[in-house]
């Protein structure tokens, strides 16, 4: 039976504030914010009134450019419940990135903190938009993006020629309450709510679009697989522009009336502090965020005895690092989740229930009302339990398609509904999926396929070895060799050879690292994914396989 939930996200919220008006919704310890659901529905009113004061439309595009800032919850729902299109920009982008995604997305609005690490965001949106700091607010002309015409400053004091995000409740207060109902009343759960840009670690990223339908329910199943109720309270340091953060984080809470304890900027001891005083029972991150919070030298002096469950997600769980955050950071509940952004992100997950054994070795079995098949890469035949092959999904959850990029969308989306994820998968009789590598992350050395997945787990089993990306890089000889980046534990020192010996007899001859290269930080993504593609260009410049790559 369906038990699919039909609200627009802005409904949504409404209904959890009707049901626990006083439970904390955001909580920011560090700022001292703490509103309950009622003050966090009231709060996203007024600033949907606010935007449309400032003349948004229904299925405008609005960019929001921002760490993980109070007002970015605030925008989630305030545009969705107007029925605008939230696009989230990646905090990493530097100008040629945010000008193609203002560009490429349309958007009309965008929204902006000051910066983050390197990138003073303010410099660089006065260098993709010159006319800005000449232009009265609202009457922005710009010959590069046409349809921008709103910059609003998300902090105290509007640089030149943006509006400061506090006038927008004040802005709204012209707005009546009839108004915004009637604009609340046109919406429909299956338009289009929320555009988010794929990573890309291959070509151009593509915006995908989601639905209230979308976003909602996988929130919601998210949320069951946690056993969510009003009592639970996450803290979320993924980032919100990604779906780990604002639907796997945002939506798992709003959808049960949990409480959301966000860190704005990730580090490691902001986390455990966060925990802490909010006696969280749930936290998110990427393997490589739980290993920084596990190695902290103050990892030992926070409690953390409140953690129940989260989820490990984002990149391949490491089975050792699994069993560290069970033992040592009391989440006996944590779940490993399996999707992508075409996917609203969630398509499997493991259950709080299942035996550790499923917990650490797979990524669970399909989301409630989601379909899951293995097929094969070379003629789409469905395969059965234990073959290898592309993992393909159907339901509610996938996306609606690549914004302007209907040949793109055709690629991603076959005719029969299902989406097909490019990732190579093995299911077992209950259900349970395995992910065993990219399609192009697979390496093929002398024609024997080899995947990194495999290797990594073997040499997480090294005492030495704290994280490990294999990929491959190319062999004139061979096709392709093996090479593994390593990044060994503090206060330890390790040798090419002893990695190498460690695997002899262990694993077979072609699987074992060719070239090893010991790092102390991975290129990534801002949404915490390794990008190995990189990783492999490092290496071809640095071991001069250039010639081996063109051969």
């Amino acid at each position: 039976m369906s038990n699919l939930l039909h609200f627009t996200l802005g409904a949504l919220l409404e209904d959890t504030a009707r049901r626990f008006p006083d439970n904390d919704a955001l909580v920011y310890p560090d700022r001292g914010l703490r509103l309950s659901y009622r003050e966090f529905d009231a709060l996203c009113d007024r600033v949907a009134k606010g935007l449309m004061a400032i003349g948004v439309k229904k299925g405008e595009h609005l960019a929001i450019w921002a760490t993980n800032v109070p007002e970015w919850v605030v925008l989630q729902f305030a545009t969705a419940k107007i029925g605008a299109v939230l696009v989230t920009v990646n905090t990493s982008y530097k100008s040629a990135e945010l000008e193609y995604v203002l560009n490429q997305s349309d958007s009309t609005t965008l929204f902006l903190v000051q910066g983050f690490k390197d990138t003073n965001y303010v410099e660089t949106v006065n260098t993709v938009v010159p006319e800005l700091t000449s232009a009265p607010f609202g009457q922005l002309a710009c010959a590069k993006l046409p349809f921008l015409k709103n910059v609003i400053f998300l902090g105290g004091g509007a640089p030149a020629g943006m509006l400061a995000y506090a006038e927008l409740e004040k802005l709204g207060e012209k707005i009546t309450d009839a108004e915004l109902a009637a604009v609340k009343a046109s919406l429909d759960e299956h338009e289009v709510i929320n555009m988010q840009y794929t990573s890309g670690t291959t070509g151009f990223p593509k915006g995908v679009m989601l639905t209230h339908h979308n976003l909602v329910n996988n929130g919601f199943n998210i949320g069951e697989c946690m056993k969510f109720t009003e009592q639970d309270r996450l803290c979320i340091p993924v980032p919100f522009f990604h779906c780990f953060g604002c639907v796997l984080g945002v939506l798992a809470c709003v959808t049960h009336g949990s409480t959301m304890v966000p860190v704005e900027t990730f580090n490691p001891e902001a986390v455990l502090k966060a925990i802490e005083a909010e006696r969280c029972t749930a936290v998110h991150g990427v393997p490589t965020m739980f290993i920084a919070e596990m190695e902290h030298p103050a990892f030992r002096k926070y409690d953390l005895s409140t953690l129940r469950s989260g989820i490990m997600a984002g990149s391949p769980c490491p089975i050792e690092v699994m069993k560290r955050v069970i033992r040592d950071m009391h989440c006996s509940e944590i779940t490993i989740t399996y999707g992508q952004t075409e996917s609203s992100p969630g398509i499997t997950m493991t259950r709080t229930d299942d035996p550790i054994e499923l917990r650490v070795a797979s990524v669970g079995r399909a989301l409630p009302d989601v379909e899951v098949k293995i097929i094969d890469i070379e003629t789409g035949a469905a395969l059965p339990p234990g073959k290898q092959g592309e993992l393909c999904t159907r339901g509610y959850h996938v996306m609606k398609g690549y914004y302007k990029m209907p040949e793109e969308t055709a690629k991603a989306i076959d005719g029969d509904g299902w989406l097909h994820t490019g990732d190579l998968a093995v299911m077992d009789e209950n259900g349970y999926c395995k992910i065993t590598g990219r399609i192009k992350n697979m390496i093929i050395r002398g024609g024997e396929n080899v995947y990194p997945r495999e290797i990594e787990e073997f040499l997480y089993t090294h005492p030495k070895v704290a994280d490990v990306q294999v990929y491959g890089v190319p062999d004139a000889k061979y096709g392709e060799q093996v090479m593994a980046a390593v990044k060994i534990k503090d206060g330890v020192s390790c040798s090419e050879e002893e990695i190498k010996d460690f695997c002899r007899g262990r694993i077979a001859n072609y699987k074992i690292p060719y070239y090893v290269k010991f790092v102390d930080e991975y290129p990534m993504t801002a949404s915490g994914k390794i990008q190995k593609f990189k990783l492999r260009e490092m290496a071809i410049r640095e071991l001069r396989l250039e010639e081996a790559e063109t051969a």
